[in-house]
């Protein structure tokens, strides 16, 4: 039993061989002794031992030293380093009830920590955590949370904390679509939602007998669970019902995210950080560190090592036990996860939703004039020309740049061009043009002067419709009096040169899925995992650039089963720089083209400095098309709303 335990661990702390209580308490009792401390020796010490053996040192110090050892290394340590040390040497359990005790505690309480804790811990960790709590603060858990929090959010927390879910692996095959039809009937089909039967069926039921409900219920409701909690439930709620379903998909897809948030954004979420990188590191830090690699760019390893510093960093890295980037391979056990993502990518109707509609009431001739008195005289009414032109579709401001034209005997665009000023007049003129207008500027801006901005190109190819990209073609040899597939040809080069010209034909096939087709497709892109660099990026790019988005998610579904590797991990892998940022977009545009975006949104405005020629081109571009999409993708990854992170900014 024994062996067969540690083949299934996927921490990446265990039990150190040859451990000696007392010599390591010797060991942390003279790295502490004196003027200072020696804390590269804490934290090699206390990273290298598991939990229980901790519990072991803790007490050999008390007895060798008749001293507290958490009390020393809280004497000794400080900052981020201090708090994290002393967490690792609390048990499991005592650990999870401190946190919920801070959570709640004070004025305001923090929701997202009661969620995290409360939806992955299974039902022995729960009943050890009421005890711990109990033991430690000399109250109820339940009374607490129940005195601290409200309404449904309440009623579903007080259900996770009676630590009752069925765990015995049973399913009834008739009770699984019973359970679909009650949530579907609970909330898409009826005015309301049935909160009540939510909690019921997810607060209970088995993990492997809610994973077979969630398949049943995206036959039925045509979308998955998730996106239809999203819109059937707000607040606090709906954040915690949302948990509850990713955990019972994936206990590490859950957390991968959850530590993605904690850094990203504004600002570093270090308890939370802190709090998964210890409760995780003996139990699946391997499977988070896999599914961290499968939604993101880099590794967790590399994640952490940029955004924390010193012994704290140090430590942390300790814990996370590796880096995937160097190491270059996409574990088996991921496989499975990244199926179930393009299967549901694949079954998901997304409505996509613009920002900007039809104004109502719409009299071009009074906005012309509203737009002239603006302008005219000493100095410019900013306000009034941003409530207008943000406020109209770009159909609208057309109608409004020809009335302006016949009334005023004037050209709309020069005027506001000399009137405005810097990025508020290249984001108001990237209004007042045509889609296609918009989009042959931003292709000729990016290949201007000495340099190529590679990522607009791919950008604006990989996410615009064949009649879009027609459109822009016909636009840029009106505008620019040159053909925009020369223009590509003379500024890229190499295979890259070859994606885009590919792409700027706007002829990708647009037909349904052909399912023998896929299997072909997928089998293709497997056996050309075995070519020579050259010849992998021609097959490769045959297969991503010309058939539809709906075709290639079942053959990027169908590619895990052939390969058990995801394809995003293949590419990041196997092509480097153009080519694999260009292959990346696509595959993540056919996987969920808000959420790519919404990625490129974020890298437009983080880090110093910001690229506003991105910010502007995505924001116009997207603003009658997808981006409340887009918004809605942005918060969900960062745990910041555009608005907000744009408002930093200014």
């Amino acid at each position: 039993i024994g062996e067969k335990l540690l083949l299934n661990f996927r921490g990446t702390v265990k039990d150190f061989e040859g451990f000696d209580a007392s010599s390591d308490a010797q060991t942390l009792y003279n790295a502490m002794k004196g003027i200072g401390s020696d804390k590269e020796t804490i934290l090699d010490l206390i990273t290298s031992r598991s939990n229980a053996q901790r519990q072991e040192i803790v007490a050999a110090y008390k007895s060798l030293f008749g001293k507290d050892l958490i009390g020393d290394l809280k004497y000794e340590l400080t900052g981020k380093f201090e708090r994290l040390i002393v967490c690792l040497m609390r048990p499991p359990a005592y650990h999870d009830a401190k946190e919920i005790k801070d959570a709640i505690k004070g004025l305001g309480t923090n929701e997202k920590c009661l969620i995290e804790i409360l939806v992955s811990r299974n039902n022995q960790q729960i009943h050890a955590l009421r005890d711990a709590y109990k033991d430690a603060y000399g109250r109820d858990i339940e009374a607490d949370i129940v005195s601290d929090t409200s309404g449904h959010f309440k009623k579903m927390l007080v259900v996770l904390l009676q630590g009752t879910r069925d765990e015995s692996g049973v399913v009834h095959a008739d009770l699984v679509e019973e359970d679909a039809k009650e949530l579907y009937a609970a909330g898409e089909e009826q005015w309301g939602t049935d909160e009540a039967t939510f909690i019921m069926i997810l607060g209970n039921r088995s993990v492997t007998h809610l994973q077979m409900v969630f398949d049943e219920y995206e036959k039925i409701a045509e979308k998955s669970l998730e996106d239809s909690i999203k819109s059937e439930l707000s607040g606090d709620f709906e954040r915690l019902m949302l948990a509850v379903v990713q955990c019972i998909r994936s206990v590490p897809m859950f957390f991968a995210k959850r530590l993605y948030k904690a850094m990203k954004g504004l600002g570093t979420a270090d308890n939370t950080l802190i709090r998964i990188m210890i409760s995780r590191s003996e139990i699946d830090m391997l499977d988070i560190r896999e599914c961290f690699c499968l939604l993101y760019e880099k590794s967790l390893y590399n994640m952490i090592k940029d955004d924390t510093s010193g012994e704290y960093k140090r430590t942390l890295l300790r814990l996370c036990g590796g880096d995937d980037d160097l190491a270059g391979e996409f574990f088996p056990e991921a496989a499975q996860i990244a199926y179930k993502m393009w299967e549901i990518s694949a079954m998901s109707k997304v409505q996509l939703k613009g920002t900007v509609r039809p104004f109502v009431g719409f009299d071009a001739s009074s906005d012309a004039k509203a737009l002239r008195k603006a302008m005219k005289g000493f100095g410019t009414d900013e306000d009034t020309i941003i409530s207008i032109i943000t406020q109209r579709s770009n159909e609208q401001r057309q109608e409004v740049k020809q009335v302006f034209k016949s009334l005023m005997g004037r050209d709309l665009m020069v005027d506001l061009k000399s009137e405005l000023s810097n990025n508020l007049r290249r984001l108001v003129l990237g209004l007042m043009m045509t889609p296609a207008e918009f989009d042959a500027k931003m292709m000729r801006k990016a290949m201007e002067g000495a340099g190529t901005d590679e990522h607009s190109l791919i950008e604006v190819l990989v996410t615009r419709s064949n009649q879009e990209i027609q459109a822009m073609c016909a636009a840029y040899q009106e505008a620019y009096k040159s053909n925009l597939e020369d223009a590509i040809s003379s500024d890229t080069s190499g295979h890259f040169c070859r994606i885009l010209v590919s792409l700027v034909q706007g002829a990708r096939e647009e037909g349904p899925v052909d399912l023998e087709r896929a299997l072909v497709d997928a089998q293709e892109l497997a056996d050309a995992c075995n070519d020579d660099s050259n010849a992998m990026e021609t097959r490769f790019m045959s297969i991503l650039c010309t058939r539809s988005f709906t075709h290639l998610r079942r053959v990027f579904q169908e590619f895990v089963k052939c390969t058990n590797k995801d394809i995003e991990q293949i590419i990041k892998k196997e092509f480097s720089a153009d080519v694999k940022n260009a292959m990346f977009a696509i595959v993540r545009s056919v996987k969920n083209q808000p959420s790519y975006l919404a990625d490129r949104l974020y890298k437009a405005m983080k880090g110093l400095g910001t690229d506003d020629r991105a910010l502007i081109r995505i924001m116009v571009s997207r603003s009658e098309v997808d981006l409340f999409n887009i918004r809605k993708e942005f918060k969900d990854t960062h745990d910041v709303s555009v608005h907000d992170f744009i408002q930093v900014l200014s």
